[in-house]
């Protein structure tokens, strides 16, 4: 391998660790302020370093054809350590940022959907049970002026045949053994 691959493949290693670096603390910021489970936090953690390693020897593969030397551990070393003295407050506070615009973002679409949507709904189901109650009303009117009439007619025509059944006595003498059954279950017999 000639010196301007190692010196390529250097620089690759040096950026391939302040991306890693990167990677890591956005990971790190994102999983405090969603406050993963305990137990996916291992599992994330897993996956971040799989990914780096993939992505490292991805990139080494495509600098010298996946040759290891000295010198990929020492850029890949320098490059983390390069970012977090210079870059890890830059990034944390960058990616606290990227969150915050992200959650207003979803709040504002949220209020927007709710705007759109749902408002327009309860004015619809408002002015649907304001439209029942007045139908209703209209019927309840109509019945009592249309219908009243008739039952009075009704009540005058069949009144001999109710008469001659005894009906109001029965009704009688059949709330008088509800109420008295009533108490009875309640424990309160009177008798």
């Amino acid at each position: 391998m000639n010196l301007q691959t190692q010196w390529l493949t250097l620089v690759w290693m040096l950026a391939s660790g302040t991306l890693m670096g990167i990677a890591f603390d956005s990971y790190r910021v994102v999983s405090g302020q969603l406050r993963f489970p305990r137990w996916s936090v291992h599992l994330l953690d897993l996956f971040y370093w799989m990914a780096s390693a993939l992505f490292v020897f991805r990139m080494l593969y495509h600098v010298n054809h996946g040759e290891l030397r000295f010198y990929v551990f020492l850029g890949l070393f320098l490059g983390v350590w390069i970012h977090f003295l210079f870059l890890s407050v830059l990034t944390e506070r960058f990616v606290v940022n990227l969150i915050r615009i992200v959650q207003r973002i979803y709040r504002f679409s949220v209020r927007l959907i709710y705007l759109i949507l749902v408002v327009p709904i309860k004015w619809l189901w408002k002015g649907f049970r304001l439209l029942l109650g007045f139908l209703w009303i209209l019927i309840i009117f109509l019945g009592r002026v249309t219908l009243f009439p008739i039952w009075k007619l009704l009540a005058w025509a069949f009144r001999p045949i109710l008469n001659a059944l005894h009906i109001p006595d029965r009704l009688r003498k059949s709330r008088e053994y509800v109420v008295k059954l009533w108490r009875q279950w309640r424990g309160k017999d009177q008798e």
